[in-house]
């Protein structure tokens, strides 16, 4: 599959508001965009440290996938996210080697990427998405 970079680490929050100064005053990082994937049922802050991105998870419904998560687990670490090129071949590759795919094809996430997710319990108990930028 060969990734390029990881691309940026999902963390799940119960707030945004509650969980940003933490990254500004007490790591020095600063939020640069929030942002709202409706589709996800999900807000957004990000963080840059090098060529990797934080991204917070604030759920916009208790029964997106981002609250399911926080009810269950409460907050924490929820996906990493790995870049990748031609991100649909990527889905069809691990797909013919036994990997269950979330997205069978991608869709529009957060920062205007193309994602997919591929199943946790087939990538070592840890949720992964794939992402690729359309304007490269």
């Amino acid at each position: 599959m060969k990734p390029t970079h990881i691309e940026h680490l999902g963390i799940a929050v119960r707030s945004l508001e509650t969980a940003i100064p933490y990254f500004e005053n007490i790591l020095g990082l600063e939020c640069y965009a929030i942002e709202e994937v409706a589709e996800q049922k999900v807000k957004t802050a990000f963080f840059k440290i090098g060529q990797t991105k934080i991204e917070l998870l604030e759920s916009t419904d208790p029964e997106g996938p981002v609250g399911k998560f926080i009810e269950s687990r409460g907050e924490g670490v929820h996906h990493i996210a790995f870049a990748v090129e031609n991100l649909q071949e990527k889905l069809d590759k691990a797909a013919e080697k036994g990997v269950r795919l979330i997205d069978k094809t991608p869709r529009k996430g957060a920062e205007g990427l193309n994602i997919a997710f591929l199943h946790p319990k087939f990538t070592l108990g840890v949720l992964t998405e794939l992402c690729e930028d359309p304007n490269k």
